[in-house]
């Protein structure tokens, strides 16, 4: 088992932090491919409320141990170079970013197969939960579609 990774964070992805991520790699000539994933806060209408913000919460140690599994079983499914992931706890504003997936491989088919995955099962196997705050302060639990 590899070293767990702490892929939490207290704060949006800052678009800076990504454009630094894909700077890092440009040392790296045997990558031939990127695949990034940005997901980004919507401010939804729901019963004629709008979502101002999600504030996220996670069980973390579980939710890293998880993630560590996940994550050597998409090395051993897919020849990857590297993939971080990024997620935000706290509350994160609509526009701001909440989850950065990003996989490198020498070919796009892997790369983008693998970042595909991590995004549908980080989506429904950790134990991250999102809160909707919306304009008028009141809140709902967010149910993934």
């Amino acid at each position: 088992m590899s070293k767990i990774k702490n892929i939490f964070q207290n704060s949006p992805v800052s678009p800076l932090f990504i454009a630094e991520s894909i700077t890092k790699h440009s040392t790296k000539t045997e990558i031939g491919a990127h695949q990034i994933f940005l997901g980004q806060i919507r401010a939804d209408e729901i019963d004629g409320k709008t979502v101002k913000a999600i504030e996220y919460t996670a069980y973390e140690d579980l939710a890293l141990s998880q993630m560590a599994v996940i994550r050597e079983e998409i090395f051993a499914k897919y020849n990857l170079t590297c993939m971080h992931i990024h997620h935000s706890l706290g509350i994160v504003s609509a526009g701001e970013i909440c989850l950065f997936v990003f996989t490198s491989s020498k070919h796009r088919k892997e790369a983008t197969l693998a970042c595909n995955e991590v995004v549908e099962r980080i989506k429904n196997e950790l134990p991250i939960w999102g809160r909707e705050i919306f304009e008028d302060e009141t809140h709902q639990w967010k149910t993934n579609q």
